[in-house]
């Protein structure tokens, strides 16, 4: 019987399991744990403590390499003993390493230098590894689809209300460009780290072995982790970066929110048709229904996805004094937050891969409103130097759905030249997409070079 409490361990449990590598409690103390080694092994090279043996370093690579369920367990019973996470970490390691000379670690080391470094690595990690390829996954489904709807008409509507046409493939191509420049933020993010002590001066450090130079230290090992080093804090990394990353999850999530609600509309108007399952059920009561619940999906999880980013970008860059506890456990649903982000992208891209554009029908509601010219008409004869063209043609079609007659009977006997009247003669509201296609072109050039080459052919 699944008894889980967040759907996201429950219904969503095989969309969204591998997401425990980095976010689960079992991650981060695995993380906690390949810190505080690979500290050992930078201390070890200060030749301020007795060197290390070759047994000892192997100790050391595997405890690295392989932390076990059974680790995790063992590491869990000390926690429960003396209620203290790192702690236990520490005298896990301790045990479990049976160094010649143990106390070197955690040497000098207060919890938030080993627990901002682990969840820094995790994030980032995700974001390199799961977010980023998720993220290309869904470019590359819209540069196809802009690639394959280039030129082909599309209504477009402002304020609800039919307006100038598009193409398709623009209107999917204005969202690749939006994401394309979060993405390429994205690539360039870098995570900060901080090791300095207690109070963010490296005072035990240097109390101990006052002529070493322990800013150069502690700059280069946060470095070695491939994080920028962050030296000048209180007790806690000041986590600016990570807010940083969550409003960048945000504006990608605002895009896709935008995404979604536009192609709901689209379905809703039948431009686009939705493939349909076999065994696939859209109505408890009503047989023909083919619901876009991925978009509805997916929408959801953005709103639940956007509140907690907004939390947390609020509350881990705030620290009463030099350090509280509530960072803590706010960090602790970084994971949610980032899970509900992730499964609202997976949706999305399900819906986009169950859609059929239905040309003849948006050719047809295109031809149903002739009204639409009027843009162009009124633009054409402002060039002819007519005396307030805008006001004409405002007064024949405003709030009416004309014929193409009466655009012509509007402009039959004005005084304009004869290659101004062969260019209204010939406007069609289907070709009436001015330089559409060629924006879709300059965007799938941009997102060539702003996704990753080896992706490259998938589009």
């Amino acid at each position: 019987m699944d008894r889980a409490i967040s759907p996201l361990d429950g219904r969503y449990r095989d969309q969204l399991a591998a997401l425990g590598i980095w976010f689960s409690e079992s991650a981060l103390m695995r993380a906690r744990c390949r810190v505080e080694l690979r500290y050992l092994l930078a201390l070890n090279e200060t030749r301020l403590f007795p060197r290390l043996s070759a047994d000892e370093k192997r100790r050391i690579h595997m405890a690295s390499a392989q932390f076990t369920d059974g680790d995790f367990r063992e590491l869990k019973a000390i926690e429960t003993r003396i209620n203290h996470d790192v702690k236990a970490v520490e005298l896990f390691l301790k045990e479990k390493l049976d160094l010649r000379y143990g106390q070197m670690v955690h040497f000098g080391l207060t919890s938030e230098d080993v627990t901002n470094l682990a969840w820094s690595g995790l994030f980032q990690d995700y974001v390199l590894k799961a977010y980023l390829p998720l993220l290309d996954r869904l470019l590359h489904r819209l540069a196809d689809l802009a690639a394959q709807w280039q030129h082909i008409p599309f209504p477009a509507h402002t304020h609800g209300q039919p307006a100038s046409p598009t193409t398709a493939g623009k209107e999917v191509a204005v969202f690749l460009w939006r994401l394309l420049r979060q993405r390429e933020k994205l690539s360039k993010f870098r995570f900060r780290g901080k090791l300095n002590g207690a109070t963010g001066n490296l005072s035990a450090m240097i109390a101990a072995f006052p002529e070493y130079n322990w800013l150069t230290f502690s700059r280069e090992f946060v470095a070695s982790l491939d994080l920028e080093p962050n030296p000048v804090t209180t007790q806690v990394e000041d986590h600016d970066a990570w807010a940083e990353l969550f409003n960048l999850v945000r504006a990608v999530n605002n895009i896709v929110l935008d995404l979604d609600r536009d192609f709901w509309l689209y379905i809703s108007r039948s431009y686009f048709v939705q493939l349909r399952d076999e065994e696939q059920v859209g109505s408890s009561t009503m047989p023909h229904k083919v619901n876009p619940i991925n978009f509805e999906n997916s929408e959801g999880n953005i709103k639940l996805a956007n509140a907690l980013l907004r939390v947390l970008s609020d509350e881990l860059c705030q620290s009463r004094l030099q350090r509280d506890l509530s960072d803590s456990t706010v960090t602790r649903n970084v994971g949610v937050a980032m899970a509900h982000s992730h499964l609202a992208l997976q949706q999305t891209l399900r819906g986009l891969g169950k859609l059929e554009l239905d040309a003849p029908r948006c050719l047809e509601e295109l031809r149903a409103h002739p009204e639409l010219l009027a843009e162009a008409y009124q633009t054409i004869l402002r060039v002819e130097g007519l005396d307030d063209p805008y006001d004409l043609l405002r007064r024949g079609t405003q709030g009416r759905k004309v014929g193409r007659q009466v655009l012509q009977a509007l402009v039959g006997k004005l005084p304009i030249s004869d290659g101004a009247r062969a260019r209204l003669q010939q406007l069609d509201v289907p070709g009436y997409t001015g330089a559409a296609g060629q924006l879709v072109e300059l965007v799938l050039d941009e997102a060539e070079r702003v996704i990753p080459p080896e992706e490259q052919e998938r589009f």
